[in-house]
């Protein structure tokens, strides 16, 4: 996927940078897309900076998006027994400051799906102010964090490959703890 977003980037430079912003708003709105590989060809086409500065203002333009049309599409959602979980509920329930921190610390956590967090405030009570500026500043750290890993893997530097042990290390863990969890569960029954 990030090869033909290059070439395509590459293919309409004059408006390259309005074609990543549209496709990180693509990703936004459908919200199970991850986007770095958007953030990979970037990097690739626009350099470091300028490669993270354009995913930030996608990302960013994209997350204000899906808000208001999550907002207008499934706010009748927000009643339905989906979303009874405590975390979710507290998530729906909030406005002002505790919005906005909780918007804020969820954009922080790498592997809460950015989709989740969005829909979840839109179709709660955050406003859609609190949720620009929480969710803004939120993204600037998690983006930058993501840039920076994808630069060092794509160039294959020691801190890419101490990046790619990490996340492999984290990875079989994570799922070993699951599959360890799954045999209790089913030992018990």
């Amino acid at each position: 996927m990030k090869e033909q977003i290059i070439t395509l980037l590459n293919a309409y430079e004059n408006v390259a940078y309005l074609i990543s912003i549209v496709i990180n708003i693509m990703i936004s709105i459908f919200g199970l897309v991850p986007s770095i590989f958007l953030t990979a060809a970037n990097l690739t086409v626009f350099g470091f900076w300028t490669g993270t500065l354009l995913s930030f203002a996608g990302e960013a333009i994209g997350a204000i998006i899906s808000f208001i049309l999550y907002r207008k599409g499934f706010k009748k959602l927000s009643e339905s027994k989906l979303f009874s979980h405590p975390k979710v509920r507290r998530l729906l329930e909030a406005k002002g400051l505790e919005a906005f921190f909780l918007v804020l610390s969820l954009r922080l956590l790498p592997f809460v799906p950015s989709g989740v967090v969005t829909f979840v405030a839109a179709i709660g009570k955050t406003s859609l102010l609190i949720f620009i500026i929480a969710s803004s500043i939120g993204k600037i750290p998690a983006l930058l964090l993501e840039a920076y890993s994808v630069y060092q893997l794509m160039n294959w530097t020691w801190q890419g490959k101490v990046i790619l042990t990490f996340l492999s290390v984290f990875f079989f863990l994570f799922t070993w703890k699951k599959i360890n969890r799954q045999n209790v569960q089913t030992n018990k029954t």
